[in-house]
């Protein structure tokens, strides 16, 4: 039995220097923009037979504005970074520069008392690996850009550093295909 999951990376809430750890800040005016500029290529998967979300509110408003009315998942919330929560790297590394380059260099170093990047993607891999697999079933997902990079990571079984070499774009869509521990990435074209 085979599952497509097709994520898509929410819209934006901020410019990317300005993005905050563990943000939960609703879609910036450049984001609606955003939306309705890739709405109709986007709305189509609105037709897959389960749609989810991230909590996130930019999560929910942008697949709210596709028409995919989703389920937001606890499992798809972005990765816990503890006291680092709320404020951008920048600030954290002007701060803590060791924790930073600890953080960077060990997946499962937690320096910011949260959640570890293995722990993360273990969390976005099970999510993905108990999805309902009904052969040629369709799921629409729409994330934060750091959970469409954890599934990838995780789907590829990739090694975790891979995961700060994967840059997501919001917006941008990645299928994946297969069922429990058998995932494939699909590359959509035109």
């Amino acid at each position: 039995m085979h599952v497509r999951v097709t994520f898509v990376a929410a819209a934006r809430s901020s410019s990317l220097l300005a993005e905050r750890f563990d943000d939960d800040r609703p879609l910036d005016q450049a984001g609606w923009h955003e939306v309705q500029a890739a709405a109709h290529g986007l709305v189509p998967l609105a037709a897959a037979e389960l749609r989810y979300c991230s909590p996130t509110a930019r999560s929910r408003a942008t697949g709210d504005a596709l028409g995919y009315a989703p389920l937001a998942q606890l499992a798809l919330r972005d990765c816990d970074m503890g006291r680092w929560r709320g404020h951008t790297l920048a600030e954290v590394t002007a701060r803590e520069p060791a924790a930073v380059d600890a953080w960077l260099a060990d997946p499962r170093a937690t320096p910011h008392g949260g959640e570890s990047l293995l722990a993360f993607i273990a969390r976005v891999g099970q999510w993905l690996d108990t999805r309902p697999a009904e052969d040629g079933g369709s799921i629409v997902t729409v994330a934060e850009p750091s959970v469409v990079r954890a599934a990838l990571v995780y789907a590829l079984k990739a090694p975790p550093a891979t995961y700060w070499n994967i840059d997501v774009r919001p917006l941008s869509t990645m299928a994946l295909t297969g069922r429990a521990g058998r995932w494939s990435l699909r590359v959509q074209g035109v």
